[in-house]
Parts: structure tokens; C-alpha cells; sequence
């Protein structure tokens, strides 16, 4: 990003203003002492503020002159190469700006020097905001080149997180297509498909989102629940109980939830499960369900979780909490407002 972007053209213009305001403050302040002193009808005070206004006027030119090379123009970032510049361009500024006033007041009004030095300090300043305004600029261009390093590493992360999730689940979905069809039920096999292909188009685009709408991710349970509902024959229910979907969430999270349920539980004619879907009064979404452990534990290293975990701390800076007394499973997931940013 280039300085001048930065800054405008009335910007420069309402600088280059401050700046012939404090080049002729001097004059400004000793006004009332040249009235008193060139009595009023003379050459002398005719000649005293032409020149007064030609410098105003020249030097307000000189310096928006210079402050947009320097902001524009010049791209070194050694600053005596750009003071050197700015000295070149000054010394023939003051030289046409000496010749003028010459041609001017015939009169010889007496400058000292005081222009020279006007002229001097134009130059330094002018030096002094160019490199200043580089070192910013290069400082953003840094920034913002760290930002989209940073955005692609956190997409590149919870992409590897979420593709964590398909082998296992494209594994048990096709061990129950399988079922179906050995149980030769044709209509119950083709809507299973035609579930299961929602099911699976959802999951093989989520590496393309990071946060989704409660209320699509909600579509994609509603699918994935008839397939798990046909695996073991309506012995695992759902209960969702959500009304108001205004919120968003990490693409995939309520699907590892419900494979915990069904790696770590026993589900069967005795112990029937019903996983429970809703938000409480924290504006959270909570996934509950009934504890049954089986006689033997699963071998999981926990990944499912941990990878829920980095997720919403990856894309929302939020934690997720987790609840377990015994006799009922609980995961608290925070959501975040559609018009969040």
C-alpha cells in the first residue's frame, strides 16, 4: 500500500497550508511592527506585501510539491538519498523564488536570512515526513502480509482438522449401506442413498468453509440422523429443539458429537439413546445424551474432541464446555452472531 493512499489530496493541501502558516509566522507575528515602521502609501509597504503574499504562495506550492514526491515519487529507503533530493529540488526552488522577489521589489526589501532558512527547513521536514511515511508503509505491508499468512495457516489448520472427520464416518456409512442391502429392502436402501449423498456432499465441501449457519449445519443432522436411525434400527433417536437459528458455528461440530455417542455407548434394545439437540439461555448449543457405557471401552485416543476443541478456538476464540455426572453427557458449543465478523 502506497503512503499516499493514505492520504488525500485536501489532506495535502490542509498540511501545505499549516506549513506556509509556519514558514511566515515570523512575518505574521512582526506584522504590526512593518505597519508602524513603512508608513502607510509607501513603495516600500507595497513591495513588502507582494513579497510577503508571492512567498505565501510560493512556498504553499513547494510544499505540496514536495510532500507528494516524497510520498509518491521517492521509494529509497536511505534517508540522506532522499534528503539529498529534497536539498537539489529546495536549492533551485530558492533560487527562481530569490530571482522573482528580485524582479518584484525593485526596492531591495532586506531578507537576511530568513529565506534561505525558510527554505532549509522545508527541506528537512519534507525529508523527514517521506521517510517517515515509507517506514509506515513498509510497517503495514508487513502486517498485513503476517494477517494473510496467519488466515491461510488457520484455514490450512481446520481444513486438516475437519478431514480428520471423513475416513472414519465414510467407513460406518458404507458398513450400513451394506446392511440394507443384504436385507434386500430396496425403498429403505434408495433413501438411504439419496441421505447418505447429503450427507457426504455436505462433508466433502466443508473444506471449503470455516464457519457455517446453525441452521444449515442443523440440515446436515437431519440427514445424518436418518442414516444413523436406519444403522440401528430406531434404537438411536434425536430430539432437536432449535427455534431460533440465527447463529453460526465451526462447519462439521455436531457430527463428531454424535460418533462419540456411538463409539463410547452401548445401543440396543435396552438401552435405547436419544440424543438431544437445543439452545439454552447462554445462547449456546447443547448436545446431551444418556450415559451406557460398554462392558468394554473403546480405544480412542480422544481425537474427535480435541479436534472439536481447536476448531472453535481456531475460528471463534471460544471453548467449548464439556459436562459428564455420571449419568448424562454434556457439550456446550458457543455460537456466534451471523453479523459477527
Amino acid at each position: 500500500m502506497n503512503a499516499l493512499d493514505k492520504i488525500n489530496t485536501c489532506k495535502l493541501l490542509l498540511y501545505s497550508l499549516c506549513g506556509v502558516a509556519y514558514m511566515l509566522y515570523s512575518d505574521l507575528i512582526s506584522l504590526s511592527w512593518i505597519l508602524e515602521y513603512y508608513a502607510e502609501g509607501t513603495e516600500e509597504r507595497r513591495s513588502y506585501f507582494v513579497s510577503m503574499s508571492f512567498r505565501g504562495g510560493y512556498f504553499f506550492a513547494i510544499i505540496f510539491v514536495l510532500m507528494k514526491i516524497n510520498l509518491q515519487k521517492i521509494t529509497t529507503s536511505r534517508f540522506f538519498k532522499r534528503m539529498w533530493i529534497n536539498a537539489l529540488i529546495c536549492t533551485c526552488s530558492f533560487a527562481i523564488c530569490f530571482f522573482i522577489l528580485k524582479l518584484l521589489t525593485p526596492q531591495k526589501i532586506h531578507f537576511g536570512h530568513i529565506l534561505p532558512l525558510q527554505f532549509f527547513v522545508i527541506c528537512v521536514l519534507s525529508t523527514l515526513i517521506g521517510h517517515i511515511f515509507l517506514l509506515y508503509s513498509v510497517q503495514r505491508k508487513t502486517e498485513q502480509e503476517l494477517e494473510r499468512l496467519k488466515i491461510e495457516n488457520l484455514q490450512s489448520r481446520c481444513n486438516a482438522l475437519a478431514n480428520q472427520i471423513n475416513p472414519h464416518f465414510f467407513f460406518n456409512s458404507l458398513n450400513g449401506l451394506t446392511s440394507l442391502i443384504r436385507k434386500n429392502n430396496n425403498e429403505k436402501t434408495l433413501e438411504y442413498v439419496n441421505k447418505l449423498s447429503d450427507v457426504f456432499r455436505y462433508i466433502l465441501q466443508s473444506d471449503k468453509k470455516g464457519l457455517v449457519a446453525l441452521e444449515e449445519e442443523l440440515d446436515f443432522v437431519q440427514s445424518f440422523r436418518y442414516t444413523m436411525e436406519v444403522r440401528f434400527a430406531n434404537k438411536l433417536q434425536f430430539d432437536i429443539h432449535v427455534a431460533d437459528v440465527q447463529y453460526r458455528l465451526p462447519v462439521l461440530s455436531i457430527l463428531p458429537l454424535i460418533d462419540n455417542v456411538v463409539v463410547h455407548n452401548m445401543i440396543d434394545s435396552d438401552h435405547k439413546m436419544t440424543v438431544a439437540i437445543r439452545l439454552n439461555e447462554k445462547k449456546e448449543l447443547v448436545v446431551s445424551n444418556p450415559i451406557y457405557p460398554k462392558l468394554m471401552p473403546a480405544e480412542t485416543n480422544g481425537t474427535g474432541l480435541k479436534n472439536l476443541k481447536s476448531r472453535f478456538l481456531l475460528l471463534m476464540n471460544r471453548e467449548i464446555r464439556i459436562v459428564n455426572d455420571g449419568k448424562m453427557f454434556y457439550v456446550y458449543l458457543p455460537l456466534g452472531l451471523k453479523t459477527e465478523n
